[in-house]
């Protein structure tokens, strides 16, 4: 009987989405999930979650595409397929960013902590640095800095150190196009008390670049930004387009 009455509701769905009649698709395929659910069909359910969710998007509805997104991310797990879990909460925390919502949602930080769980640090470096690029063109530097350095940790479980230090320098070169030195200066503290930055290119960089600003020495700081260690930070395309701008904006500062 269950079973029929999914099969119903999925019928249903392509009847009312040939239609345009989101919202009542929408709980079609809320319910189709449900059932898939009672039926021991994790993978079917999250499927159908997933289409609930685009549909909720479509009706400009955050709260409904989070908690969708969400609950398909909890049946993928229980597929076992931390990726696509991982994917569907990135999916939510884009959709949020559409929306316009001001701060990071929780969605960003639990879908890369499902990937590092899962020793998938690779998979979660291309969701921090995609998350990252979102933000710098958001303007939300603040948020930016937050996934570099979050990126910065998920690096010591693979001793990915070159990354690491990329990441660390990078947020306090984004910090420092926020106008925000004292940050800049905290976020270099912090990263300090990490070795392998400390006694790396990429922390020596940073110490220079933040001594320069303090003093308003216009020519150190052109100096170190034409070093080599900050003209190769490739892990971010959209970072390498704002150093120059960050140097302006440091020189007239200054």
């Amino acid at each position: 009987m269950m079973k029929k009455n999914v099969v119903k509701e999925i019928h249903t769905v392509h009847r009312l989405w040939d239609a345009k009649d989101y919202e009542k698709a929408k709980s079609a395929f809320e319910r189709a999930s449900q059932g898939q659910g009672v039926l021991s069909s994790p993978w079917d359910a999250a499927k159908h979650m997933e289409s609930a969710a685009a549909l909720a998007k479509e009706l400009s509805n955050w709260t409904e595409v989070a908690d969708f997104y969400r609950k398909a991310c909890e049946l993928y797990i229980v597929c076992g397929r931390t990726q696509l879990a991982s994917d569907a909460l990135a999916k939510a925390a884009r959709a949020r960013t559409e929306f316009g919502e001001a701060e990071i949602c929780d969605c960003e930080i639990e879908a890369g902590s499902i990937l590092e769980e899962d020793e998938k640090e690779q998979m979660a470096f291309d969701l921090y640095r995609a998350e990252t690029c979102v933000y710098i063109k958001l303007e939300k530097y603040t948020d930016a800095a937050t996934f570099l350095l979050r990126w910065g940790l998920a690096t010591d479980n693979c001793n990915a150190i070159n990354s690491q230090c990329e990441a660390y320098l990078s947020a306090i070169i984004v910090y420092l196009y926020a106008h925000d030195f004292k940050q800049a200066e905290k976020c270099y503290n912090d990263c300090a008390q990490i070795d392998v930055f400390l006694g790396n290119d990429h922390g020596h960089c940073a110490s220079k670049l933040l001594s320069a600003y303090s003093e308003g020495n216009i020519e150190e700081i052109k100096r170190v930004a034409q070093s080599s260690t900050i003209s190769n930070l490739d892990h971010v395309d959209l970072i390498n387009s704002y150093i120059s701008e960050v140097l302006t904006l440091i020189s007239r500062e200054c």
